[in-house]
């Protein structure tokens, strides 16, 4: 027999399922300091200190799952940053800005004649193309950077606190 908290409960998780989010949770506002992207599973976990908090599906670069060397290639990158600036105004919703490249990379762009690219963001959808988030889900379609729907990155700005660590992996 189902108690008062489950039939409350049973419309917000239902919500929450056709935004193609699962049940999780509460966080608290700035809490998360360790971001990890796991490009082979399209997957982006959010942690404050151990304890993960939140788990997104993501869209990547369209240049395939390789790491990114070079501006242009619409790789997403592999490798070690942190969360360095926010920007509101953002083409795409929200956006946070990842610390890409690294001194190490930068110099292997360069060794090989070419610019390692930046300006590489965990964002939402195109401005005016929220309502649109199914025909971008599951899909590749960034210049390197990591997509989510425009409600997820509403959470992820909140939950997520400056300088916060980011790792990309293959």
């Amino acid at each position: 027999m189902a108690g008062p908290i489950s039939r409350l409960a049973a419309p917000a998780v239902l919500l929450l399922a056709g935004c193609g989010a699962a049940a999780q949770p509460p966080a608290v506002e700035g809490s998360v300091d360790r971001i990890v992207i796991e490009k082979a599973a399209h997957r982006m976990s959010l942690y404050a200190g151990d304890r993960l908090v939140r788990t997104y599906d993501v869209s990547l670069g369209g240049g395939g799952l390789a790491p990114k060397t070079r501006q242009g290639d619409r790789r997403t990158p592999e490798g070690d940053y942190r969360i360095t600036g926010r920007n509101p105004n953002s083409r795409f919703h929200l956006s946070l800005r990842i610390s890409y490249p690294t001194p190490a990379q930068a110099a292997a762009a360069r060794a090989q004649g070419g610019d390692p690219g930046g300006d590489i963001m965990i964002h939402g959808l195109p401005n005016g193309r929220g309502a649109l988030w199914a025909l971008y889900k599951g899909r590749d379609w960034t210049d390197g950077c990591i997509a989510v729907t425009d409600p997820e990155i509403e959470e992820v700005w909140k939950l997520v606190r400056d300088g916060a660590r980011v790792r990309i992996t293959p």
